[in-house]
């Protein structure tokens, strides 16, 4: 059991001590933590479930995405808990127990590498390496109040981390500061660091925003204040994303009877998006793990049992049009979005869930969130969640996305706008205080 003091974000404490112990390294100094995910040489990856532990052996090497960062100078001081077999947003563990949202104590930190952003939101480390699926690091990140990265699909390796679902398994990070998470960033996609390059769009989906819970003013007006503080109103441009997801990804059809016409979802496109996202994972996780599931029985908590037995029971049908999806929404996207562009977004719609909310309102929420998650999923594009402060005492981020393998531009424009969109933060926060 983690202990109370780290804030229950740990599993287990080690030091891997860095690769060199030159000074002149991006990362050295700096401290981090890893979710019990990554295969480190010596110790059994846990996967969030004790019976997964029991029945797997020690790793036999170390995951290249943790070895990258160790090169880089960075000393590595323990794993961290997860959400069960990495299969939920909420962050919560019945047997490991739910670290502990620095941020909103009474609120979930977020799933599934909760306890990996928790030790960065608590100051614990520096930052932390964690997976992003559906969600994994983004949302966490958004509850928290730090930053979270999920890099473009496949530029960082997944070798040595337990899979999920390989069409959309990422391995991503989180830092309390903009200048690490890009140290970190440039470590792991093998780049070096560059001069910050301007972005010539920001692209606004007011549909996409107008689902949200959370104020215009504690979003995308810091936002767009920013963006002309620093760069000129001239690149900000209005879009409507559902509309045009819509009209460019035709595969969609087979999807659109889900959630059509709820006023929960709003936006039927998103809607049918999430659907293709899930079903395809359902089916890739069943791939992975069905074997194991149905021979060893694990013991698994509330609302995991449920997803992962009903994974387990999915069919092939409509995976073809899950693989047409993601291929047109890249494209739509690519075309929407173009070289040194960003599209936000709101991370997650709501705020973050109450610890233990029950499962009807907890369905609605994740239903709403994953609309505007699989966005990055589904296309393979990057995305960086970043707070905007609290609202209501409780955290508020928004998302920046850019298209597949512009994850250095993604992580220059946080660097450049970071402090602007703080201090405009601040502002619009005493305005409605």
């Amino acid at each position: 059991m983690a202990k109370s003091s780290d804030f229950g974000a740990f599993m287990e404490k080690f030091t891997l001590h860095p690769i060199s112990s030159s000074d002149q390294l991006p990362l050295s100094g700096l401290t981090f933590a890893i979710k019990d995910i990554f295969d480190v040489n010596g110790y059994v990856t846990g996967f969030g479930n004790p019976d997964w532990a029991r029945t797997h052996q020690a790793a036999t090497s170390t995951a290249p995405a943790v070895l990258a960062v160790l090169g880089g100078g960075a000393t590595c001081v323990g794993k961290t808990v997860l959400e069960e077999m990495a299969y939920s947003l909420r962050g919560e563990n019945k047997h490991y127990g739910t670290p502990r949202n620095p941020c909103a104590p009474d609120r979930v930190p977020g799933g599934s590498s909760s306890g990996s952003a928790v030790a960065v939101a608590a100051k614990l480390v520096d930052f932390s390496l964690g997976t992003d699926t559906g969600g994994s690091v983004r949302a966490p990140a958004s509850y928290c109040g730090i930053l979270g990265f999920r890099p473009s699909h496949d530029v960082v390796s997944t070798a040595g981390v337990t899979p999920l679902a390989q069409s959309f398994d990422t391995v991503g990070w989180f830092a309390r500061d903009p200048l690490i998470l890009s140290r970190v960033g440039h470590v792991l996609l093998h780049l070096p660091m560059v001069d910050p390059i301007k972005p010539i769009q920001v692209i606004i989906p007011e549909d996409c925003f107008s689902l949200s819970s959370i104020p215009n003013n504690r979003t995308t007006e810091v936002l767009i204040k920013s963006v002309k503080k620093l760069f000129g109103d001239h690149i900000v441009k209005h879009v409507n994303l559902g509309d045009y997801v819509k009209d460019k990804v035709p595969s969609l059809q087979k999807f659109t009877n889900v959630g059509d016409g709820d006023p929960l979802y709003k936006i039927a496109s998103l809607a049918a998006l999430s659907s293709a996202w899930r079903l395809l994972l359902r089916y890739e996780f069943k791939n992975n793990h069905a074997e194991w599931v149905t021979r060893v029985n694990p013991d698994l908590g509330p609302g995991i049992f449920e997803e992962v037995w009903e994974a387990v029971r999915t069919t092939g049908e409509n995976i073809d049009a899950c693989h047409s999806v993601k291929i047109e929404l890249r494209a739509a996207l690519s075309a929407l979005i173009g070289d040194s562009c960003v599209l936000a977004l709101p991370t997650i719609p709501d705020a973050p869930p109450k610890l233990q909310t029950d499962p009807t309102t907890r369905e609605v929420f994740e239903a709403r969130a994953f609309s505007f998650l699989s966005i990055a999923s589904v296309s393979g594009f990057c995305q960086v969640s970043i707070p905007l402060g609290m609202h209501n005492n409780l955290p508020v981020s928004i998302s920046l996305l850019a298209r597949h393998g512009s994850d250095s531009f993604l992580l220059n424009v946080v660097e450049t706008l970071y402090d602007t969109l703080q201090q405009e933060s601040e502002i619009a926060e005493k305005m409605i205080n």
